[in-house]
């Protein structure tokens, strides 16, 4: 042995942990830091080291040998799975009881705007969501046809006129010459009737030239009352029929909400007393209702009834087509509650994961759910107010797992 070199180090190098000393192959490489030189074992003659096969692979299997038992450390235990969860204290939660239903503010009194003539859109004079005065021009058709018939109505009255001008003179002359004695009373009768013929033809076109009148000035749409144009349904160039709606105009006023409401719904909603409106628009604010119609005949598409209930104190926040909800029998009662994110189910019965203060694990227990409110629901039973249930990270928990509360605070 040279000096300042080990035992373990003699020939080869040592293990720390066991020192078993390893020979070293002369063709692996050795930093001079590790060894002081290399030195070759002689094996006896008759041993096994008289293979030259064996002798070039055994210090290769012994160095591996001897190195896979020195790296083999003792097993250590499992760290514990602690998972990180979200919890909540159960108590008491006032929750709102009764039924909803979405519904559009529109206006009492809606009106189909046509005109009552037909012929091709010469104008346009509103917009959608105008607000428009009684009496305002909406839209007009091409008047030329119709001031051509009013024309021809008014030339031929006057030849009526003319013709009827005509007879009584005839007759006022007739009735002279018979006080006389110069002519039958049967000629007499004869020129009153030409008289009064020719004035029910003058009254007849007289009638007709008014229509006529009235026919070009239907070629004007206007607006029957105040409000606003809810739909345009034509251009201009457009050629529409007499009666055809082309716009559709809410009168200003009262303000209602339209609601539609299942068959089973029905008899609740009539015997409602108290309906509470509220708009997406305005949130904390309510508005009293009434209900004012309910349709008679079912949608045939969704099956429900179509119903209106009337705002009683409407004011400049309500627009119309803002979105409402009208709320039937709306109670506050205040109720055990969870978060809807703690259920999960087993065999298809509600559970939630129950926290023990103390050692921090998780059982599941079976709970009876009620109402769901938003994102609570109700527990009728299974929980008492005070215990902590788990509310996020429901679906990687096993019974008597031991649980992280993320917000710190918790128990």
């Amino acid at each position: 042995m040279r000096p300042g070199m080990s035992p373990g180090n003699r020939n080869g190098s040592g293990c720390g942990r066991c020192a078993t000393r390893i020979i070293t192959p002369s063709w692996l490489p050795v930093s001079s830091g590790d060894l002081d030189a290399l030195e070759t074992k002689q094996t006896e003659p008759g041993t096994i080291g008289d293979n030259p096969g064996m002798n070039r692979f055994l210090p290769v299997t012994v160095l591996l040998l001897l190195l896979a038992a020195c790296g083999r450390d003792a097993p250590q235990a499992a760290p514990e799975d602690i998972r990180p969860v979200r919890a909540e204290r159960v108590g008491m939660h006032a929750a709102q009881q009764g039924t909803r239903y979405a519904g559009e503010v529109r206006a009492r009194y809606e009106t189909d705007l046509a005109f009552r003539v037909a012929g091709r859109v010469d104008t346009r004079k509103a917009e959608v969501g105008s607000q428009v005065k009684a009496g305002q021009v909406i839209a007009t058709l091409d008047p030329n046809d119709y001031v051509l018939a009013s024309h021809a109505a008014h030339a031929q009255l006057t030849a009526a006129e003319a013709e009827a001008r005509l007879a009584r003179q005839d007759l006022q002359r007739f009735t002279e010459l018979r006080a006389q004695n110069f002519i039958s009373q049967a000629e007499l009768d004869r020129r009153r009737t030409t008289a009064e013929a020719a004035a029910a033809q003058a009254r007849q076109l007289r009638a007709e030239a008014a229509r006529q009148d009235n026919q070009q000035a239907y070629t004007r749409l206007t607006a029957p009352h105040a409000g606003v144009v809810t739909a345009i349904s034509f251009e201009v160039g457009q050629v529409v029929a007499a009666g055809q709606p082309v716009a559709q105009l809410a009168r200003d006023g009262e303000r209602e909400v339209r609601i539609d409401v299942p068959e089973n719904a029905l008899d609740a909603l009539r015997a409602a007393h108290n309906l509470r409106i509220r708009l997406w628009s305005v949130p904390g604010r309510d508005y009293a209702g009434r209900l004012r119609e309910v349709s008679p005949v079912a949608d045939a598409g969704s099956r429900t009834y179509s119903a209106r209930v009337s705002l009683l104190h409407s004011d400049a926040a309500v627009k119309l087509g803002m979105t409402a909800t009208v709320e039937v029998g709306s109670e506050s009662v205040s109720s055990l509650s969870v978060a809807q994110s703690a259920l999960f189910r087993i065999d298809g019965k509600p559970q939630v994961w129950v926290v023990n203060p103390q050692t921090r694990k998780v059982a599941a227990r079976s709970v009876q759910i009620g109402e769901l409110n938003g994102e609570r629901a109700a527990i009728v039973s299974g929980l008492a107010a005070g215990e902590w249930v788990v509310t996020a990270g429901v679906h990687k928990l096993a019974p008597g797992q031991q649980v992280r509360l993320a917000d710190p605070g918790r128990p």
